[in-house]
Formats: structure tokens, C-alpha cells, sequence
């Protein structure tokens, strides 16, 4: 099972490094299909197969010989580690769906707002539904919409983050993407767990806001793989987390 479930992540990966790279340019993510972006070459299936194909292939187009997008097979690799992780952690419950969606998220976040500073919207209002639905499946109504005022709560905190930062740094220290997320984090971890999510994702981020700094380069961090990267970490240790919460609090 644990195989099977890191082989659907890596074809998940295959689709969600698409979602990263065309959503943001406005494309199509079901036309065209998988096919070189150098030369347009439409990729047979015996070159489409996750991780796998990369590697027999060389990292090159099988027609123009020009080099294939690392980032494909980085999300594949990515995509069923932590598809494999969630199961491990979870097995098969709603918290492993839910840990799924998020594991998706983080690959689609890292994509486009590492390359691209943007979070798309549809898919965070996609997770959000499918969150709000299993919620309601493994719960009942009231908890499901219970959990949407705390996405709301932790959703207000981010967006005065966002004022905060303005004020302090006259510029954006938050963007619409990162406080919508945000809305997904509350949903998921409730208040408590939610603020601690943005704890971690600002240590998480503290590195390489140093590093940019030194280098002189735009200041301009994508601050959503960090604030992601949080919620899955803080979701898988939850329970570790909570030890912790209830000595401080």
C-alpha cells in the first residue's frame, strides 16, 4: 500500500508541477498535453511515466535533445514522498486526505510562487471545498462550519500581519495569496495551531530572508512554500505540537 500510494502522489506530482507553471501564465492545465516546451514534441506515454522517464531520458527532449524541466521531476519525487509520508503517519483516515490535499498544496505553492510570486486561487478554493467536505464526513455539520470560523480567525491574524508589515516596512509583508491560505491553515489546525503556523513559517523563513539580505538581491520574498511547509509540519505533529502548546499556554 505504501508503494501504491507513492506511485498515485508521483503521477499526482506529474499534474500538480503543471497547475504551478501554466496557471499563473494563464494556460490551459488539460490542453495541450505533456510535451517539450522547447520543440512542442507531444511526449508518448513510455515518456510521460513519473521519475522514471527523467531518468532513462537523461533530463533531455527524446527530439530536440534540449534539456526537460528539473522542476517535473523534482514535484513527481516530492509529490509521492509526502503522499507516502501522509500514509505513514495517518494510514487510511480522513487526516490522511486531508494531509493529501495539503501535500498538494505545497508542491502547487512551491512551483508557482517560487517562479512566479503568485498563489492561484483555484487551488485553494478547490482544497478548501474538499477540506470543508471531509470535515463534514468525519465530523457533522456544526464542527465542519465550526472550522470556518477558525479559518476566518486565523485569516483576520494574517491579514493584520499584512497592515503590520505595511506600516512598519512601507511595503507588502503578506500577499492575497499567503492570507488566503491562511483561511485553508485555520480550517485545518483550528486557532491554537493555526497561530503557531505562522510562527514556524516565519523561523522557516528567517534563513533566507538573512540570505537575500546579504546578497542584496530584491527583497521580495515568496513567503507562501514557507507558510505551507508549515501547515503540512504542523498538521503530521499535531499531537507532538499540542505537548507543547499546553506547557506554554
Amino acid at each position: 500500500m505504501l508503494y501504491l500510494i507513492f506511485i498515485i502522489g508521483a503521477m499526482m506530482g506529474s499534474f500538480y508541477g503543471v497547475v504551478g507553471t501554466r496557471l499563473p501564465e494563464e494556460r490551459s492545465i488539460v490542453k495541450p498535453g505533456s510535451h517539450c516546451e522547447k520543440c512542442g514534441h507531444v511526449l508518448n506515454w513510455y515518456e510521460n511515466v513519473p521519475i522514471l522517464s527523467y531518468i532513462f531520458l537523461g533530463g533531455l527532449c527524446s527530439k530536440c535533445k534540449q534539456p526537460i524541466g528539473f522542476i517535473y521531476f523534482l514535484t513527481e519525487l516530492l509529490s509521492g514522498t509526502l503522499f507516502a509520508l501522509c500514509y505513514k503517519v495517518f494510514g487510511i483516515s480522513y487526516d490522511f486526505f486531508i494531509a493529501v490535499i495539503i501535500s498538494s498544496l505545497v508542491i502547487i505553492i512551491f512551483v508557482s510562487d517560487s517562479k512566479y510570486m503568485i498563489i492561484n486561487d483555484s487551488p485553494l478554493i478547490v482544497s478548501a471545498i474538499l477540506i470543508f467536505i471531509i470535515k463534514i464526513m468525519s465530523s457533522d455539520i456544526e464542527s465542519a462550519l465550526l472550522s470556518i470560523l477558525y479559518g476566518l480567525v486565523i485569516f483576520g491574524v494574517a491579514y493584520l500581519l499584512k497592515i503590520f508589515g505595511y506600516i512598519a516596512f512601507k511595503q507588502e509583508a503578506l500577499g492575497g495569496g499567503d492570507i488566503k491560505l491562511s483561511f485553508i491553515a485555520g480550517m485545518v489546525l483550528g486557532i491554537k495551531f493555526g497561530i503557531l503556523y505562522i510562527v514556524l513559517a516565519s523561523f522557516l523563513a528567517f534563513p533566507y530572508a538573512v540570505y537575500i539580505t546579504i546578497k542584496n538581491k530584491d527583497n521580495m520574498l515568496p513567503f507562501g512554500p514557507f507558510l505551507v511547509s508549515s501547515l503540512l509540519i504542523v498538521f503530521l505533529n499535531m499531537n507532538y505540537f499540542k505537548d507543547i502548546i499546553d506547557l506554554i499556554i
